[in-house]
């Protein structure tokens, strides 16, 4: 994908900031980037195989992001409630 359709489809972010980000997925083998030194340069980015291995997780927590989105906790209870881990001594 183009860098400019990249930038166009994540809204809010700056040039800087998404090049700092596809820089830091491409040192950790999530992404790849394709260099044509043409005028202007075309600069293309892929998934790697490494970020296909975790595509279905990312899609199910985006899933569950989107549900629980607005919704107020259950429980009342927060860090350290019972039932949570934490705060709890035997």
């Amino acid at each position: 994908m183009r860098f400019g359709v990249l930038r166009k489809n994540v809204a809010g972010i700056s040039s800087r900031v998404l090049t700092e980000r596809l820089r830091t997925l491409e040192d950790k083998g999530f992404v790849f980037r394709h260099y044509e030194p043409t005028i202007p340069p075309a600069v293309t980015y892929g998934i790697t195989d490494r970020m296909q291995d975790i595509e279905k997780v990312l899609v199910q927590l985006e899933g569950l992001a989107r549900k629980w989105q607005g919704e107020a906790p259950k429980g009342g209870g927060g860090r350290g409630a019972p039932g949570h881990g934490a705060g709890v001594r035997a």
